[in-house]
């Protein structure tokens, strides 16, 4: 905690100032400034050219919880299952006329010639109407007949484009690969997670380029192209993140202004810039030498890895202007400084790490990598912002017009405006009021957090904004295709060559029933519905032959004419896929639950349902391990915050004044996301635990002042307005600066990085009043004057880190 005195001379020569003076650290750090200037040169030099190798990146298999049992069975079975998950459709429109046209059957098989070429396709299940997987299946007086949907004998004629139309209408396709109205068909594009020829992740930045040049390549005034899919949404994600540099640009300029409309000091302010920047530096330097990669959760960490740099360093530079202020040489302030600053500065840094730390306990890649990613801009914080920052200026000094305005302002004996506002909230009234109102305020948060969902809330791809091309592509597919782009896939293993048998297609036409019952299921597709739809078929057309007929032998033929992605060779793997109207939580919620009473009630024999595969199962085993962590996240980071609090202040007391303001700012912050219409998901979990371990810096702030004053025998009142008078000022520029900072994200063309920006904008504004506001308040009832220790001693030379 740091020493709220003067205990400290004014020395103005160094030759009366012992070198040998201070803790070991300071000893180390400032006896040695050359060397640790050169160090910290060769450190800069070294890791900015390590950042400029830093990759943009995004992976399939990093967005999944891969612990989770959904996504083992998927990935233990994802050969048989083809892409699974990750798959682009590509959805080719003719804007006048039918599919039925030569050019544009002619565009539809060059297109899918370059797809069936691209780096990380999975080749044989690409499936359009031109590959051979896509067939018909007919009864004739002569038995079964059935061919490629663009046979062998297709020339272009009228004669072979009527033959084509028939055997799209005999194909089951319509409503799959070829829309209702013929004025479109998809290329559906399964996609591996790893690139073949280099074995490296697949390049979804590259991958996105490439479709989009394809786009541009055929879409002309004949044809429109439509392209979604995982990967599809990662590449305009990457493209994205790729503007994010004016963001960093635009909140360097925020911060700057509004330190330098504190402090009226260009050189400190310069430093205090340059020393967040070369923090950003290391860390981007760190994460390639570790072999990580910025992806598009994590490319905005390090702007907030800058905006907490300038707010601590404003506490730095705030004590020596005060110091200098006074007289002392800039060399011996910048030495006080550390010695008042350090241990409250690194406590700090210690519960942003805290609020990083935590999400590594989610079982999502990404996310860990953004724990590992923020950890270490943290991590550099500790050093470029405690000691980098004050040797610096040890050398460079401040204004000393800056430095008498900052000492008069903090001698100016009465509080007026707004400090003398905030000043009334250690008396009676006015605390009452503020804890009533709090306590009210606590209340309506969590009944509206109870109406929380966890899971995408909105249609197509939630991490881009409504406007965007991907979503237009998105309800184009969904406005002319039956079968849905949200696929939940239940899996079904039995022994060799049974798969078929009619005790196992049975059961699964009985889920397939269930599952249609519910309201978000479009539709179910199977091999018992395909075997049905067989009976009918070797039965002249007759429907009453529609049913699954009680013969292993009568089933087990059907498999020569069923597609791939319904069975495997080895007739030991069934699929069934379940489209559904959308990927929201209470869809998913009743689809998987269904499913799962399903599982539960069947005998325990060599055939196993397992869930789950296809976008919708991975979103749905996604969703389940984000509600699991959302409330354990929260118990660990205010477990850590409480501990940290109490070990600096070695007070209870103190710590519950500290932590209830960050518990109705949580609130209040999920409430924001009910009103605002967001979802708890991957994009949104981490702007809880972040908001918590930024924001009580600012308790610290300020306690740490009050508690000092208590100590020396202050009434909480005089105590407060000191804290107002030395700390106030810097918490809320503080709060102010990382409130700015993210908020420009609100412009971001990536709307979960907009989301983002706005909630942790709301939670450090809302911190902010809470340690200005309620915190005085719990004091007034909370903390009490001690006994003097020694006699009241000069006003201090700065607030806290």
């Amino acid at each position: 905690m740091p020493n709220d005195d003067t205990a400290q001379p004014v020395i103005q020569d160094l030759k009366d100032f012992d070198s040998r003076s201070g803790s070991a650290a300071e000893r180390l750090f400032f006896n040695h400034r050359l060397w640790v200037l050169a160090l910290c040169l060769l450190a800069t030099l070294v890791l900015g050219w390590q950042a400029l190798g830093i990759q943009l990146a995004a992976s399939f298999e990093k967005t999944i919880p891969a612990h989770h049992p959904y996504i083992v069975n998927f990935l233990e079975n994802r050969e048989k299952l083809g892409a699974g998950g990750n798959a682009i459709r590509m959805a080719v429109a003719a804007r006048e006329g039918t599919i039925f046209d030569k050019q544009y059957l002619e565009t539809l098989r060059q297109i899918n010639d370059e797809l069936f070429l691209m780096p990380g396709v999975d080749r044989p299940f690409l499936k359009s109407l031109w590959t051979s997987n896509t067939r018909w299946v007919a009864v004739t007086e002569e038995g079964l007949d059935g061919d490629t949907v663009m046979s062998d004998k297709y020339d272009g004629s009228p004669e072979s484009m009527a033959e084509v139309r028939a055997n799209v209408e005999r194909s089951g396709e319509i409503g799959q690969l070829v829309a209702a109205d013929f004025k479109s068909s998809i290329i559906y594009v399964p996609l591996l997670d790893k690139d073949p020829r280099t074995g490296q992740s697949l390049d979804y930045g590259e991958l996105g380029r490439k479709l989009e040049e394809l786009r541009a390549k055929y879409q002309n005034e004949r044809i429109s192209i439509h392209t979604i899919g995982f990967a599809k949404v990662m590449g305009d994600l990457i493209e994205g993140v790729r503007q994010v540099g004016l963001f960093f640009a635009l909140a360097l300029v925020i911060c700057a202004g509004v330190l330098y409309a504190y402090t009226r000091c260009v050189r400190s302010t310069f430093i205090v810039v340059a020393c967040s920047l070369v923090a950003v530096v290391w860390q981007l330097g760190l994460l390639q030498l570790l072999g990580f990669a910025l992806d598009p959760y994590s490319v905005l960490v390090p702007f907030l890895v800058f905006a907490i740099g300038m707010s601590h360093g404003a506490q730095k530079m705030n004590g020596i202007l005060q110091d200098v202020g006074r007289g002392t040489h800039q060399l011996v302030a910048a030495r006080y400084t550390f010695r008042r600053l350090f241990v409250a500065g690194l406590t700090a840094l210690l519960c942003d790490a805290v609020g990083f730390a935590v999400l590594a306990l989610i079982d999502i890649r990404v996310i860990q990598e953004l724990a590992a990613n923020a950890s270490i801009g943290v991590a550099v914080l500790v050093f470029t912002n405690l000691v980098l920052l004050p040797v610096l200026l040890s050398y460079v000094g401040v204004s000393p017009k800056a430095a008498e305005r900052s000492l008069k302002q903090e001698q100016a004996g009465e509080l007026k405006g707004t400090w003398a506002f905030l000043a009334q909230f250690t008396q009676r009234k006015p605390a009452l009021i503020a804890v009533a109102a709090s306590a009210v305020l606590l209340v309506v948060s969590v009944m509206l957090s109870l109406r929380i969902q966890v899971g995408d809330l909105d249609a197509g791809a939630p991490e881009l904004r409504a406007e965007s091309r991907y979503n237009r592509d998105n309800a184009f597919v969904v406005q002319n295709y039956a079968a849905s782009t949200d696929i939940l896939t239940v899996m079904i293993t039995s022994p060799d060559d049974q798969c078929t048998r009619y005790a196992t297609l049975s059961k699964v036409d009985e889920l397939a029933w269930r599952l249609q019952q519910l309201p978000g299921v479009e539709g179910t597709q199977s091999m018992a519905g395909l075997a049905k739809l067989a009976m009918v078929g070797f039965n002249e057309g007759n429907f009453k032959w529609y049913e699954l007929i009680a013969n292993d032998k009568a089933l087990g033929g059907v498999q020569a004419i069923a597609p791939r992605e319904l069975l495997n060779k080895a007739c030991s793997f069934l699929s069934l896929h379940v489209f559904l109207k959308d990927h929201k939580a209470q869809t998913l919620d009743g689809v998987v639950g269904e499913v799962e009473r399903f599982i539960a009630e069947q005998p325990k024999t060599e055939v196993r349902y397992m869930l789950a595969a296809g976008s919708a199962g991975v979103e749905a085993a996604t969703n389940q391990v984000v509600r699991k962590a959302m409330r354990e996240m929260l118990l660990w980071v205010y477990g850590a915050v409480i501990v940290l609090c109490w070990l600096t202040f070695r007070s209870w007391r103190a710590t519950v004044v500290a932590v209830l303001p960050l518990v109705l700012t949580s609130m209040l912050c999920e409430a924001l996301m009910v009103l605002l219409g967001m979802g708890v998901k991957v994009a949104t979990l981490p702007v809880i635990a972040l908001g918590v371990g930024i924001g009580v810096d600012y308790a610290l702030y300020v306690l740490a002042v009050m508690l000092q004053r208590l100590k020396l025998g202050d009434t909480v009142d005089q105590a407060y307005q000191r804290a107002l008078q030395f700390t106030g000022r810097v918490v809320m520029l503080t709060g102010l600066t990382l409130a700015l900072a993210v908020g420009t994200w609100f412009f971001s063309p990536i709307k979960f990085q907009a989301d983002m920006g706005i909630l942790l904008a709301f939670m450090f504004l809302w911190n902010m009043v809470g340690a200005l506001v309620l915190l005085p308040a719990l004091a007034r009832w909370l903390l009490a004057p001690q006994r003097r220790e020694t006699a009241p001693l000069a006003q201090p030379a700065a607030g806290p880190a």
